[in-house]
């Protein structure tokens, strides 16, 4: 039984059953039929609003990237918030619960976030290419880094000795691991990045 009015459905209305269908059963939950089932409605008006499958997952990778980067302050150095926009995007992507969600994703989301860490880059004295590239790298690498940790298993017992090196252990990675391994590359990336390509790495 569809619900009454079911062509006022807005394009939001949809992304957002489809974000709970995502959350509650995963991906391959994510049909039209299904979205169309959670909101009472024939799958019709959905095709007419979003489009296919294919357009619906992307408007639901958009959703979960949509004002990702957070505002740089006044006066803060480069790497300091290129730190903070590369943990800002492995928040968002670990709350994703399949990588396949933002690793399909299209280009529009990822090029809208990056444009805050571009002009940040810019004002460190970047060239324009080498803010590109600085860009890229540091996305390519949060990215990469939340589908491994995605996939991996957590060790059986945590590390057993407080000087044990992050990641040291062959049999897994604890979070807490994680979290710092994840710190030494972005701090790793960006001190080549500025011993690369110079710039104001102090903000002053």
């Amino acid at each position: 039984m569809t619900r009454s009015g079911e062509f006022e459905l807005d394009a939001d209305e949809i992304v957002a059953a489809a974000i709970v269908i995502l959350q509650e059963r995963g991906l391959d939950a994510l049909s039209m039929r299904n979205v169309a089932d959670r909101l009472g409605v024939s799958p019709m008006p959905l095709y007419t609003r979003v489009g296919n499958k294919a357009a619906l997952i992307d408007a639901v990778a958009d959703h979960l990237l949509v004002d990702l980067a957070p505002a740089a302050g006044a006066g803060e150095p480069w790497p300091d918030y290129a730190e903070r926009w590369c943990r800002e995007l492995r928040h968002r992507l670990k709350d994703t619960p399949d990588s396949r969600l933002y690793l399909g994703a299209a280009r529009e989301p990822y090029v809208e976030a990056s444009r805050p860490l571009i002009a940040a880059l810019r004002d460190g004295g970047l060239s324009a290419e080498a803010a590109v590239q600085a860009c890229r790298l540091l996305m390519w690498a949060t990215v990469g880094f939340v589908a491994m940790e995605q996939g991996s298993t957590p060790p059986a017992a945590p590390r057993a000795r407080r000087d044990a090196l992050s990641g040291g252990n062959p049999t897994g990675v604890t979070p807490e691991e994680a979290d710092e391994l994840f710190d030494l590359q972005i701090g790793f990336l960006t001190a080549g990045i500025a011993g690369m390509h110079g710039g104001d790495a102090t903000g002053g």
